[in-house]
């Protein structure tokens, strides 16, 4: 039997279907929970919405389904479109059957047009009231059957015709998560990834709002594919129908053939409702991220990472003294970077040959590891798998094995980037030599930590004669769950040239990002900033770098460089053996710190105070019973006398010391500099803290202290 409607809820979210037929359900609302409801209420709901109820005469769809198509009268983007033949296919969906719960929906419909598909549909309301929507094409036909190819198959939800914005984001490499506000785009209008990762540029969501997005209040409709390849971001804003955003995998023609039996399941979609504006669709994402089973529970450590330190001259005394200092000043990861394997004395080479350099490291890596770990700390290792060098020996064996259309220029692999090319993983005989080598490795010198890099796009990916990147991407998955399955506590950090992969598909097998490639703290303020909207500090990687960015050549404090870095998993790239006594000292006290305050950062809840200035930068981690402000200056104050800052998330009804933590260095300032600052702290009401505040002191360019706060 098919029910009438399903109403789903959890966690203040809300979402109704129109499922009862012939053709595909409907969503009459997503958005805030309405509580309970009876089927003549959702009856008199649907009458209530719909443009016109048949026999009509307009040529338009009464309401958008789950996957609308022309058919429907629909006039925006198809939600799916298939070809036969070579012929674009117009299904028509008959439903076959719907089971559901409170919280979870799924829904399967046949097409009656000939092509023997079964399409399904699941929507559920997880934790933090995020709705995940899934569609999957099953071929059922007979071995003579034709087959079908998939063009695309895209997710997407209404939101009300009043959202008049939209919110997207751009970016470069080391300037990631660039914000985009526009004015929402009339017609069917796309955002495409097709650089075989997200990329620099990654669309990350479409954000659709009531008037401009605001970090406090406001109402927004959100949508972010949990995919690490190409993809599409979607919007249709008609005249006729309801406005849809939505997202999906975006396909090659020819990508993906299904022949009977073959079965395809898209990336999955998360839909993110928040009244209480960014923060509201941060902390509802958050609250899912941290509830799932594999989100890490242990004290995210304290990390060095040699690159910046060393980069590609390993000499093994230096990275020893280098292991020691770090463990003197309380480091608990140590990783070495790029540089440790056959031949690879620059970035034109030997990526593929995952094998220790024994002319550089003549004893191989197990004396390292072993004083590492002798150490108490962690030991992590570099590596790209999905990349290959043309000079390295596994390139010269085996030249079939890399993703590049061969039919062109006389096997010629085309365009490299940065000299490199990408292994085809889906190859069943690379993806083992990748998997051997790094699983050889990871036992014999009990490596805690991958950071896995990928320094490049894919162009002309071609697998088996068809497009590649979708078999490349799932099987860079199952390598990284292979990994993680023989060897239980094994971390990854996915790397991608910075920030050009930090998607939460990634986070299913990954545990931590690495932002950006920058370590340039004015710049990461904003990039940190962005990539919080999707994923908490705890996962997201911050590096303390040298005085000079080696990425923008821009000089800072070591005190501001510090308190960036403690807005999410802390960490050094850094020769910190060439720091003085006093750099020394205040890097210990900020390992001390980091680990003091680490419970409220990575368990507290993200918040963004209002403040007018543009200069500021402002983030809080509020957390039952203690919060962390890092209050930061990206730029010259407007004015003299600065605003007040007003503590959001706090409890009123609690009275909280709040303390100036200077162990990281004092911020530098100028004109006014209220008591209650230059004294180290005050207690104040929770109330007064979040309507009144404290007065902030005329902090100077890129500037930055920390706030401690404690239930008094």
């Amino acid at each position: 039997m098919i029910p009438g409607f399903v109403h789903l809820e959890r966690d203040g979210i809300g979402i109704i279907v129109d499922s009862r037929g012939p053709g595909l359900p409907c969503v009459l609302h997503w958005g805030a929970a309405t509580g309970p409801l009876t089927d003549a209420d959702a009856a008199a709901l649907a009458r209530a919405l719909s443009r016109q109820s048949p026999p009509g005469t307009l040529d338009a769809a009464w309401q958008v389904s789950l996957s609308p198509q022309e058919g429907d009268g629909w006039t925006g983007r198809p939600g799916m479109q298939l070809r036969a033949a070579g012929i674009v296919h117009h299904p028509r969906w008959v439903l076959d059957g719907v089971e559901s719960d409170d919280r979870r929906a799924t829904f399967r419909a046949r097409d009656a047009a000939g092509t023997a598909l079964l399409l399904t549909i699941e929507i559920s309301i997880e934790a933090g009231g995020v709705v995940w929507v899934q569609h999957a094409l099953r071929h059922e036909g007979g071995l003579d059957a034709s087959p079908v190819d998939v063009d695309w198959l895209e997710a997407a939800l209404p939101v009300p015709t009043t959202t008049d914005t939209l919110l997207t984001f751009d970016g470069r490499w080391t300037r990631e998560k660039r914000p985009v506000v526009t004015a929402m785009p009339a017609g069917a209008t796309v955002r495409q990834s097709r650089r075989g990762r997200p990329g620099h540029d990654n669309p990350v969501a479409a954000i659709a709002g009531i008037g401009a997005p605001r970090w406090r209040d406001g109402e927004l409709w959100g949508v972010h594919l949990a995919w690490s390849s190409d993809l599409t971001t979607r919007v249709d804003r008609v005249t006729d129908a309801v406005t849809l955003i939505g997202a999906g995998e975006l396909l090659r023609p020819g990508e993906i053939r299904l022949s009977p039996g073959d079965e395809y399941v898209a990336p999955r979609a998360a839909f993110v409702h928040s009244g209480a504006g960014l923060d509201g669709f941060a902390d509802r994402v958050h609250t899912w991220m941290r509830g799932r089973p594999q989100h890490p529970a242990s004290p995210r450590p304290l990390v060095l990472n040699t690159w910046e330190a060393v980069y590609f001259d390993h000499d093994p005394a230096r990275l020893a003294a280098l292991a020691e200092r770090a463990a003197e000043v309380g480091v608990e990861r140590f990783v070495l970077d790029d540089g440790w394997f056959q031949g690879r004395r620059d970035d034109t080479t030997s990526l593929g040959d995952w094998i220790v350099d024994r002319t550089v490291w003549p004893d191989g890596l197990g004396p390292l590891a072993a004083q590492v770990h002798g150490l108490g700390m962690q030991f992590g290792l570099w590596f790209e798998p999905e990349m290959v060098s043309l000079d390295s020996d596994v390139a010269r064996a085996h030249p079939d094995w890399l993703l590049h259309d061969a039919g062109h220029l006389d096997h010629d692999p085309g365009l490299s980037w940065r000299g490199q090319y990408v292994m085809d993983l889906a190859n069943p005989d690379a993806h083992a030599h990748v998997l051997g080598q790094m699983d050889s490795l990871v036992g014999e010198l009990g490596i805690d930590f991958i950071k896995w890099d990928h320094n490049r796009d894919l162009v002309e990916s071609v697998h088996a004669g068809r497009p590649g990147g979708h078999a490349q991407m799932l099987a860079v998955y199952e390598l990284m769950a292979e990994l993680k399955r023989r060897h239980p506590g094994l971390e990854i950090e996915s790397c991608s040239s910075g920030g050009a992969r930090t998607d939460l598909g990634v986070l299913e097998v990954a545990d931590r990002v690495w932002a950006s490639d920058s370590n340039d703290p004015v710049e990461r303020q904003d990039i940190q900033r962005w990539t919080g909207l999707l994923l908490p500090p705890e996962l997201v990687g911050a590096h303390v770098g040298p005085t000079m960015s080696h990425s923008s050549g821009r000089t800072t404090a070591l005190s501001f460089r510090m308190a960036t870095s403690l807005m999410g998993s802390a960490g050094f790239e850094w020769d910190i053996l060439s720091c003085d006594a006093d750099e020394t000292a205040a890097i210990a006290r900020f390992a001390a710190l980091y680990k003091e305050l680490r419970p409220i950062v990575h368990r507290g809840r993200v918040v963004h105070p209002d403040l007018r200035d543009p200069a500021w930068r402002v983030t809080g981690y509020v957390a039952d019973d203690a919060a962390v402000f890092v209050v930061a200056t990206v730029a010259s104050l407007e004015d003299a006398r600065a605003e007040r800052l007003r503590m959001p998330g706090l409890d009123r009804d609690r009275r909280y010391r709040v303390r100036v933590r200077d162990e990281i260095g004092s911020a530098e300032y100028g004109w006014i500099a209220p008591e209650w600052f230059t004294a180290g702290g005050i207690e104040l009401p929770g109330a007064l803290l979040a309507d009144v505040g404290l007065q902030l002191p005329t902090l100077w360019p890129v500037q930055a202290f920390v706030l401690h706060l404690e239930v008094a």
